[in-house]
């Protein structure tokens, strides 16, 4: 491969880096053709890219952008793939689930929602992450249910007697 070459790949991955806000570091060596394409298939249904990179030119992709981390740096050995998507959790759920029928891929390393994980043993933690927009909704229903059990309460028996208290209220003034 020439300088060239090189060069056209890693801006490539920067692109890829900087367009996607979430990615996962994995190991897929050991799987054969079959397996390979079925876990293409299944990124591509669950909107998550796969690619195969060389540790060197995801290394200085990773230098030019601003989710670089040591920690990222230190996992490129042996066959790395990248999964780019745009949920945080996917890859993981991904993940979890092809390994009920193989042993690959190992999750090296992810940057998701921010932060770094390293390692196979976070793939339950990265599951289990809400993402920003989840995280709100979760937020907004917690604020509207004192509302709801008030309304609820006017609505049903009680909100009967609390209307026969203010009406016998307001005949004595």
């Amino acid at each position: 491969m020439t300088r060239e070459e090189k060069a056209v790949v890693i801006n490539s991955l920067v692109e890829q880096l900087n367009a996607y806000p979430h990615f996962y570091i994995t190991n897929i060596e050991t799987l054969n053709a079959e397996q390979t394409a079925s876990l293409r298939r299944k990124c591509f249904e669950s909107n998550i890219k796969l690619m195969v990179v060389k540790n060197t030119l995801l290394s200085k992709a990773l230098e030019n952008v601003d989710k670089a981390d040591a920690d990222l740096v230190k996992v490129l050995e042996g066959s790395t793939s990248v999964m780019f998507t745009e949920t945080g959790k996917a890859p993981a759920v991904l993940i979890k689930e092809f390994r009920k029928t193989s042993d690959k891929p190992v999750l090296k390393a992810a940057y998701v929602e921010g932060c770094v994980y390293v390692g196979d043993n976070q793939l339950d933690t990265l599951c289990n992450i809400k993402s920003r927009e989840e995280l709100i909704g979760d937020i907004v229903s917690l604020l509207q249910s004192p509302a709801k059990n008030v309304i609820s309460a006017l609505q049903a028996n009680a909100g009967q007697k609390i209307a026969g208290i203010v009406k016998t209220l307001e005949t004595r003034n």
